[in-house]
């Protein structure tokens, strides 16, 4: 008894050698598992021919939709960009390496047969990658949650929710995160373990300095890093009153000459406390910024259904590209990757 209707979407980047595997999978699994389904191809600026995959397959079967944008926007933008021109009630966002088995999508939409759960993380149950950067991830989840981003130990880009949640995506512009979107609208977040199979094709694009960075942006998309800085300043402050107090009593009380030892270690506390400081305040006022700007979190190129062409709540709906013009595009991309063989 299938009783649902699925809209899956893949961000694309150099996934040329990947998506026609990945997407003759996904008919045989959805086929099971689905009343109706569509597979939405972002293809996010990628500077191969990857586009001209997905055209292809889109000509092929009527259930793919290929949506190129204009440069690469990242991961989550890309993700943004197939949530909102999703056409089905449940949405679910996987990867475009075959790491996340299509075979597995049936396991993350058995929990949202239950109508209180909105969310479903898929888990490795073997983490793919090595044991210092499964660690490192783990690590910086946890920091995360305890910087105010509820269940960040689940997160994964394997993921079902339902759609209308993008309702409570508000009126988002420049970085854009999925996971904090998703926490914005709802807590009733559920995970299941997966199996996943190893990449088979490229390497991550995620290093542990951008997971790092990914991170932090994440973490000051709320207000408790400067919760955080406020109850560091009143530790430091309480710190520093109570060293001043030794300082005075031992100089009334001891002939010891004072030394440089106490001095530099308060000044280090402090400098470095003020330069934490005065950086998560300046990413909150950056963040303020950007956000007058109304920067779009994506532009698309070209598209296959109807939808927005800039990533911003206010951006008219408009037609789809024409067939010609899809063709165009496509076959020009074919040129570029012969040439550069």
């Amino acid at each position: 008894m299938h009783s649902m209707n699925v809209s899956v979407v893949i961000p694309c980047y150099r996934s040329r050698a990947t998506l026609p595997e990945l997407v003759a999978r996904l008919h045989v699994s959805l086929a099971e598992v689905a009343d109706d389904y569509e597979i939405l191809l972002i293809v996010d600026g990628s500077p191969d021919d990857t586009y001209a995959v997905a055209r292809a397959l889109e000509i092929e079967d009527g259930r793919v939709t290929a949506v190129l944008l204009r440069r690469n926007y990242g991961q989550h933008h890309a993700s943004l960009a197939g949530i909102e021109r999703a056409r089905y009630e449940i949405t679910v966002l996987m990867d475009d390496d075959l790491q996340h088995r299509p075979e597995e999508v049936h396991t993350l939409l058995e929990p949202l047969r239950n109508p209180l759960t909105d969310v479903v993380y898929g888990n490795a149950i073997d983490e793919e990658h090595s044991l210092w950067r499964n660690a490192t991830s783990q690590g910086v989840k946890r920091a995360m949650e305890l910087m105010g981003l509820p269940n960040a130990r689940l997160f994964s880009s394997f993921v079902a929710l339902r759609t209308d949640l993008r309702d409570g995506f508000g009126s988002v512009s420049g970085s854009a995160y999925i996971d904090v979107l998703l926490g914005w609208s709802t807590n009733a977040v559920v995970a299941v373990p997966v199996r996943m199979d190893p990449r088979t094709e490229g390497s991550s694009g995620y290093t542990w300095s951008s997971l790092v960075r990914i991170a932090w942006d994440m973490t000051t998309g709320t207000t408790q890093a400067l919760r955080f800085v406020t109850v560091a300043g009143y530790a430091a402050f309480t710190l520093g009153l109570g060293l001043l107090v030794y300082v005075v009593f031992s100089y009334f009380t001891s002939d010891a000459t004072p030394g440089w030892a106490s001095q530099a270690a308060m000044t280090a506390l402090f400098s470095g406390l003020t330069m934490l400081s005065l950086g998560v305040i300046g990413n909150y006022v950056g963040r303020l910024y950007m956000s007058s700007q109304h920067r779009p979190t994506y532009v698309v190129r070209i598209q296959g259904d109807a939808g927005r062409h800039v990533g911003l709540p206010s951006a008219p709906w408009v037609a789809c590209s024409s067939e010609a013009d899809r063709d165009a595009v496509a076959a020009a991309q074919r040129e570029r990757e012969a040439q550069s063989r």
